[in-house]
């Protein structure tokens, strides 16, 4: 592969492994094992394996490799790990590296089972947690001590999409020798220059734009290979995190895709989010490519574009958020993003039901609030949609 090549030559084309037919479609190699010649091969390729050498699909797979290495080179990570789902990436970048009495500073606002993983899991065996506003810089100084080993963080938050810094807070945790963990998949790969922000290991929930169609399971971990192979692997090949072969061909054929797809979506919420802004039936329109976005300076400088999700806060609350929902004829009901389709969701009865109120409204999760993820339907469909179910409500 060219180091020459641009992003989206290298979302086609890199960690390409042909076999011996020259296929044009990258194989599926549908197999939980592989054969060595003599019990001398099995031996030394258990002591050593090399680049193309596997021993059982738990511990790696041709099909997955090409997954790893393809997402590795459009992030800028030197390698990967692909695992079952998102939240088995998420769970497994940070169980693998902590220990009991190590220390983690995570935002606030994130999605519902990565606030269980960090409340419940971890603390569970001894790790100690801080929780912080993510866009306020004091606080995460703040909070960071000597035995601090890890931050964590969403680099747009969801469902509130406040976006966070990852230059800045990735300066404070060097300082204090913690590695800086980045779930990014409002970001997307197609936007994300995380590594060269700062950020140490990026996570992905490959099931989103990754996948883009509404497919398969996957996830991702990305980083130093000595993270990777060194931290990450023995703890994912031993608690049975993996990537299917079949899913790692899913989300090899969505890579090809991903770039025009992410960005018409993102032109498309842009679209979707001005024309809606100040409508009398919502409070508010949160969309990090407005300028009226707190951090829509920060949006430029750090992605470039606003995304593919957008929120409304709906006034008259869940009454009416649930009557605009019910109207909505294009978009579906779900709690999925990144899909070709576009998918609406209550987040404080679905994705975050299970925090208390306090927490919700801490975070801004009202009862009127409705995410959207933008599709690739047509931009003015979407429009009159939305607009004739505020006008249902």
């Amino acid at each position: 592969m060219s180091n020459d090549w641009q992003a989206n030559t290298r979302a086609i084309h890199a960690g390409t492994r042909r076999s011996q037919y020259g296929e044009v479609s990258e194989a599926i190699f549908l197999t939980q094992g592989f054969v060595y010649d003599t019990a001398e091969h099995a031996e030394a390729r258990f002591l050593e394996s090399g680049p193309d050498e596997f021993i059982y699909a738990r511990y790696g797979n041709p099909t997955v490799k090409m997954f790893e290495d393809r997402i590795a080179s459009l992030e800028g990570a030197e390698d990967a790990f692909a695992t079952a789902s998102g939240m088995a990436a998420v769970s497994g970048a940070l169980t693998s590296m902590l220990r009991a009495g190590d220390h983690v500073v995570s935002a606030r606002a994130l999605f519902g089972s990565c606030l269980y993983v960090l409340e419940e899991i971890l603390t569970r065996y001894g790790v100690n947690v801080t929780f912080v506003d993510g866009t306020d810089l004091a606080a995460w100084e703040a909070a960071m001590t000597p035995a601090t080993k890890a931050v964590f963080f969403e680099s747009v938050a969801n469902p509130t999409l406040e976006v966070i810094d990852i230059e800045a807070v990735s300066r404070l945790a060097h300082a204090q020798g913690a590695l800086v963990l980045v779930d990014n998949v409002f970001a997307t790969p197609v936007f994300s220059d995380a590594i060269a922000q700062g950020a140490d290991v990026v996570i992905y929930s490959a099931t989103k734009h990754i996948d883009g169609q509404g497919r398969a399971l996957g996830g991702v971990i990305l980083g130093t290979r000595d993270f990777i192979r060194g931290t990450v692997e023995p703890y994912m090949k031993h608690t049975g995190g993996s990537m299917s072969p079949f899913n790692a061909w899913v989300m090899l054929k969505g890579l090809e895709t991903m770039s025009l797809r992410v960005r018409a979506q993102a032109a498309s919420a842009l679209d979707v989010a001005e024309a809606l802004e100040g409508h009398a039936g919502l409070n508010r329109v949160i969309y990090p490519g407005l300028a009226a976005h707190a951090q829509h300076d920060l949006v430029k400088r750090q992605m470039g574009q606003g995304g593919t999700v957008l929120s409304l806060d709906i006034k008259g609350g869940k009454d009416a958020a649930f009557k605009f929902l019910n109207a909505i004829q294009i978009g579906v009901i779900s709690n999925n993003l990144g899909d070709a389709k576009t998918i609406l969701t209550h987040p404080a009865t679905t994705t975050h039901q299970r925090l208390p109120q306090d927490q919700k409204d801490v975070l801004g999760i009202t009862p009127g609030l409705v995410r959207i993820s933008i599709g690739l339907e047509d931009a003015a469909d979407l429009k009159a949609d939305i607009l004739q179910a505020l006008q249902a409500i």
